[in-house]
Formats: C-alpha cells, structure tokens, sequence
C-alpha cells in the first residue's frame, strides 16, 4: 500500500497544495490588514508546519512496514500459543503499548481480540475448606444397677474388628486408622464400664462403685483462658477447682438419690473415695434443670462474696445422655445437715427475723445469751439476701413460696407447701449451712436460680427484715459493668456457654440480672439501707 492509496494522506496533500496561493492572495491584496486576516494567515501557517512535520514521520515508518510484510507469516508461526482461559478472566488488551516481533520491529494492530465468558458452576467443596458436620454420638443411658449383655459387647467387638480391617485395606491411610482405634477403645470403654456396673449391682445400695474409665481428656481444656492471666475475682483456687471438675477422668460414681445428684470421685486422687473427697477430688453432679448453679457461683465471684462452691458444666456418656449438666465441688469441710430443712443450724423465719433485730457479732461484739444469737455473722444474712433476691432464690427463705405466685412447675406447688402460709413464723428456713472450722460464715449451696420470673411477681419477702447490704457488691449493680464481667466470666466455660446457645441466650440471662439489679438499687434507696464494707 502506497501513501497515495490512504484516504486521509490523499486529503492532507491537497489542501497543502492549495494553502499557499490562497495565503499569498490574502497577503497581496489591497484589502486593509484587517485582524480578521491577520488570524487566518496564522492558522495557515501553523497547519502547513504540522503536515510537514507529519509527512517526514510517515514516509520512512512506511518503508518499514515492507521490509515486515515479507516476515510476518513467519514471525506469526514462530510465536507459541497462548491459551485463552474459559473462566472470564482474560484481561482485555492494552492498545497503548506497541506490539513487537521476534526482531523487536512494530507490527500492525490488526488482532481481533475476544473474551469468553462460561457459565460457572457452583464450586466443589474442597477438602479442608468446609466444616464437616460431626456425627452424633448415640450414648447409653445409664441406670444404676443395670446389667449390660456380654454378648452386646462382643458382637460390637467383631463389627469393629471388621470394620477396622477393611478401612485399613482400603484407605491405608494415617487418619482414618487413628479414628477407628478411637472408636475401638470406646468400645473397651463401655465394656470396662459394664463390668463397673454389674459389680456395682451386687454391692449394697450406697456403696461406690468400682473403676471406671472415663473417655481420653480432651485436647483442649474446656476452661478457656486466652489472656495472660484470669479474671480478678476468680482466685486461682477457683480456677484449679474448675479444671479439675470440667477435665478431670472419672474414677468412680455413687447415685445420691436425696439430692437427686451423682457423686463422682475424679482421677489424680487418693484411690479411697472418703480420701479422696476430703482432698478436694469429687464433685457433684446434678440434673441439666439445675445448670443456673453455674450462673450462680460467677454472679457470686464478681459481687464479691464468696460464698458458693465452684461449679462448671460437662458432658459425660455416664449421666443424662451425654448432656450438659452441672457439677459442683464436694466440700468436705461443711458442717452435717439433717435430712429435712438440709441445714446445719436450724431456724424458723420468726426467729430469723429476730437475729435480724439483734445484729449478731456486729462490729465484734459478743451478744448476750438472752439474744438467742447463733455463730453466725450479722452480714452474712444481707450477703444472702440479696444473691438470693438477683437470683430469686426461695428455697432458703420462703420455702413454701408465701412472696409471691408460683408456677406448677415449682417446688412448693407439687409438695402443697403454698396452702400453708397462715402461720408463716413457724416456716424452717432450709439450705443454711456453715463450714466445720468457720462457724460465722455461710456456704451458699443449692442454688438454682429462676430467670422466668417477671418483673411485677418477684420475691420481695427475701428482702424482709434486711436493712444493710454489702458495698462491694452494691458497687458493682452500680457501676453498669456486671454485664461485662458476667460475659467475660460465664466464657470461660466453654460447655455452658453453648449449652446456653452461645452469646445470644446469655445475654438474655444477663438482662434479666440487670433488671433485678435496677429494681433492688430502687428498693435500697426507697427504704435508706444502708451501703457497709462487709469484708470482715
């Protein structure tokens, strides 16, 4: 192709043709230089400088183009294939760069370049990148006394056996040998706990049973901790206690059928049960009904009273079907109660009401005999007061539910203690307990709050008679933290905190917590009790 065979080249030579005759006629005729004139001779001449400037460019560009054109077959087989990508992605080209060949000479931008876009389909579910769903584990439940088949146990034996070998054959793989040994000694497990159990049923009613092994401990401690040191109110103590109740193996179990409750003997103790609970290595542990007691003993760490016994909660294939259930520390340094009110001191709610008069030990002063003063401390009955009141525990105080409505489902309505609220000074008082070698302070046990209690049907007889209240614990209702500090406390148990559905339904218990905590700040300042350091 020729310069004269382009259009645009053809038009740009004509007019340059034609400029200077018309130039020159502006110029030399004797019409008077307007400004008019002056402006279109400068255009002229300015255009005429740019078309010589791009003539010279053209002509030897063009020169090059037909030394590349006997090449460029040959310069287009040599360049390799590169594979167009079907998922979209190709970029679209960059038309400011030039093109070079394999000499490194321009070629002309005749590619036509296309982008395809297919249709993509959902992506596959790539090993390691999707959570599995983990099997439900179907656990036995255990009725004390109960009798397993051998043969059970041994046909399970062989479906294992089985079952192991033809994994092995075909996988040979690390991962999967580990899980059926797992699932091996589960088995072993089950067949150690049967052998327990069916010894246990020869022995008389009471009696501890024997060794039982308890599944591998976990990993990871179901107390988690990720900062550097834990929480201020719970002393370390508490935090030994804790771990030991949620991770700890289970040597052996004795049913309490009185409590309702499981006594459980953990590893790492004396082998002699009574040795072993006096050093602090059995629990308790109760129905999934009574899991407030968790709630109970943080909401007890961060008031500052310190008067509940640890408590956490676990899941074990030995009790309630693998569900969550509280256990609680064995004290052994709490004083016998009786059978009945289940307390070591015993008091009816008029004498209660009269200790309360007498303020017993207050400010270290020895009561008189005719007072009827017990050992107990004058501020340890405002301290359970008002832990009993954000709780609304009734048990200890209003046994037969004189405060307020029950509910079917509470206490006093199925043993008919509601209709006897006539003569309601001769009511014991239930739950009162000390400990053997601190007779002025109380053991705050059994505490299973309620958190459906509505906020126009709460138990204000608990309250009654009360006329100071502990500052370190007022302080907190005060100082709008408790939420905070009941989140960061109740995360330490892992098991409880998903067993309550995770942060959405504590947070619903904490709201009903601070709603309590509102109303009692209201009633302190509508009665003028008074605010006292009890941290004697």
């Amino acid at each position: 192709m020729t310069t004269f065979d382009q259009p645009s080249k053809i038009k740009n030579l004509f007019i340059c043709c034609l400029c200077p005759p018309r130039v020159l006629r502006l110029w030399t005729c004797r019409r008077p230089r307007t400004r008019r004139n002056l402006l279109v001779g400068t255009a002229c001449v300015i255009y005429l400088g740019f078309l010589v400037s791009q003539v010279g460019h053209v002509l030897p560009q063009h020169r090059g183009h037909r030394k590349i054109s006997s090449r460029s077959l040959q310069d287009a087989a040599q360049t390799p294939f590169l594979g167009i990508p079907l998922d979209g992605t190709l970029s679209p080209p960059n038309f400011q760069e030039p093109h070079l060949g394999s000499n490194g000479t321009l070629l002309p931008p005749n590619v036509v370049y296309i982008t395809l876009r297919s249709k993509r389909s959902k992506p596959a579910n790539i090993r390691g990148t999707v959570k599995p769903k983990r099997r439900k584990k179907h656990a036995t439940p255990l009725s004390y006394g109960k009798h397993f088949p051998k043969a059970a146990f041994m046909g399970q034996e062989e479906a294992f056996a089985q079952q192991l070998g033809r994994a092995t054959r075909a996988a040979g793989t690390t991962r999967t040998a580990i899980v059926l040994e797992a699932r091996k000694h589960q088995l072993d497990d089950h067949r150690h706990k049967g052998t327990a159990i069916r010894e246990r049923g020869h022995r008389r009613p009471g009696g501890i049973s024997g060794a039982i092994k308890a599944q591998p401990q976990p990993e990871e401690s179901n107390i988690r901790i990720y900062s550097e040191s834990s929480p201020s109110w719970l002393s370390k103590e508490d935090i030994l206690n804790m771990r030991m109740l949620a991770d700890s193996e289970i040597e052996s179990i004795q049913e309490i059928p009185s409590h309702k409750a499981v006594l459980v003997v953990f590893a790492g103790g004396p082998s002699a049960t009574g040795t072993a609970c006096d050093q602090g290595h059995c629990g308790i542990i109760k129905r999934p009904l009574d899991m407030s007691e968790v709630f109970a003993f943080h909401l007890d760490r961060i008031l500052g009273l310190n008067r509940s016994l640890p408590s956490v909660s676990r899941r074990s294939e030995f009790f309630q079907d693998g569900q969550a259930c509280p256990v609680i520390l064995w004290d052994s340094s709490l004083s016998p109660t009786d059978n009945n009110t289940h307390s070591s001191v015993r008091l009816t709610w008029g004498r209660y009401q009269q200790l309360l008069k007498q303020r017993c030990w207050q400010n270290g002063k020895v009561p008189k005999a005719e007072w009827g003063c017990t050992e107990i401390h004058h501020h340890e009955w405002s301290k359970m007061a008002l832990f009993d009141f954000l709780l609304q525990i009734y048990n200890r105080l209003d046994r037969n539910c004189c405060g307020f409505k029950p509910l079917k489902e509470d206490s006093c309505v199925q043993q008919g203690l509601k209709l006897k609220c006539s003569d309601q000074d001769a009511v014991d008082l239930t739950h009162i307990v000390q400990r053997r070698h601190d007779r002025r302070h109380l053991a705050f046990i059994d505490n299973k709050g309620f958190f459906d209690r509505n906020e126009d049907n709460l138990d204000f007889k608990i309250l009654q008679g009360i006329n100071e209240f502990p500052e370190s614990a007022v302080s907190v209702l005060r100082s709008q933290r408790l939420r905070e500090k009941l989140l960061q406390s109740l995360f330490l148990d892992k098991i409880y905190w998903e067993s309550q559905g995770g942060r959405k339904g504590i947070e619903k218990l904490i709201d009903v917590i601070e709603r309590r905590s509102k109303i009692l700040l209201t009633y302190i300042n509508a009665h003028g009790a008074k605010v006292l350091p009890m941290n004697e």
